[in-house]
């Protein structure tokens, strides 16, 4: 890969398309390929077919995807299941078509079973039951990972997966009916720090644990596999650290400058109780995350607060 390459990223606007689009470009690379939701909709084959045959790309990475917290996977699972397959179908299948020297698929670490030993390593997957509430979103992802795989297999391609653990990051949603976990914290805490309130609301127990990685961090580590991986089967980017929802949410208190209390909702779903990465395979790769989620959290309150996104 150099700069002269088309590179077509889907989901360029998204908070991980826009990363990775960041990272190229420090890295020299310009000649994007790059359209939003309303001038491609990825689900309509005919549009996408039409767009590689027209743009002719070198490289895809495919960032986009539908997304969402746990109430957005539980409540939406049919449109969870139905565009992500759509949208990774399309793309996979085209970007064999018109000859694409090598594809990046990002999946989600909600790919594993729900009772997956800790920490989750590559081999985990299929080996057993999903966590229900995002069952259709992780089907789907998976499905993704075996196309890129059937792909290889069939016809050559150089198609690799890559499945990062929870991410956040500037472009995140806030949406408090939609985002992730951590998004949604910073928002509740945020508002009732500037409305004075005296508690702030976290959905569960917060007792269970979820790993975080910068998304400029797994930006790094894409931009590293595109030019350094070259083989089947999927590949975890992650921390190797995970951090309880009450401690994370304090955490964030702390950056914010939150002095109320946090509230516990347990009539809320907890999720997976634990989905934290084995990073080995990629750290004996060479790459290892540099953000520290202290960090990471203080950065993008910054840029919250920067663009007055809420």
């Amino acid at each position: 890969m150099n700069p002269t390459h088309k590179i077509y990223i889907a989901g360029h606007r998204g908070m991980v398309g826009s990363a990775i689009m960041r990272a190229l470009q420090a890295q020299g690379f310009a000649n994007f390929i790059t359209y939003t939701h309303a001038q491609l909709d990825l689900t309509n084959q005919v549009a996408v077919a039409e767009m590689f045959s027209s743009e002719k790309p070198n490289y895809v990475v495919l960032a986009a995807a539908k997304v969402g917290g746990i109430h957005a996977n539980n409540t939406y699972r049919g449109e969870f299941i139905y565009e992500n397959m759509m949208i990774q179908n399309n793309v996979i299948h085209q970007s064999y078509v018109h000859g694409v020297s090598k594809l990046l698929f990002l999946g989600s670490s909600c790919i594993y079973p729900k009772h997956a030993p800790q920490p989750m390593t590559e081999t985990d997957l299929l080996t057993g039951v999903l966590e229900p509430t995002n069952e259709p979103y992780a089907i789907a992802k998976i499905a993704g990972i075996k196309m890129c795989d059937a792909y290889r297999a069939q016809y050559g391609c150089n198609f690799i997966s890559a499945m990062p653990t929870n991410l956040y990051g500037p472009n995140d949603n806030y949406d408090l009916e939609n985002s992730h976990v951590l998004p949604a914290l910073i928002r509740k805490i945020h508002t009732a720090k500037i409305n004075n309130l005296p508690t702030a609301e976290v959905w569960g127990s917060g007792k269970v644990k979820r790993e975080f990685l910068h998304a400029d961090d797994l930006a790094q580590a894409c931009v590293y596999l595109l030019h350094n991986y070259n083989a089947e089967g999927l590949v975890n980017i992650g921390t190797g650290e995970d951090i309880s929802i009450a401690d994370v949410a304090q955490l964030i208190c702390e950056v914010i400058g939150y002095k109320g209390t946090l509230v516990f909702n347990t009539n809320k779903p907890d999720g997976t109780q634990r989905k934290l990465m084995n990073v080995a395979k990629i750290h004996s790769l060479g790459w290892k995350h540099t953000t520290s989620l202290a960090q990471g959290l203080r950065n993008v309150y910054d840029d919250v607060l920067q663009k007055n996104i809420f």
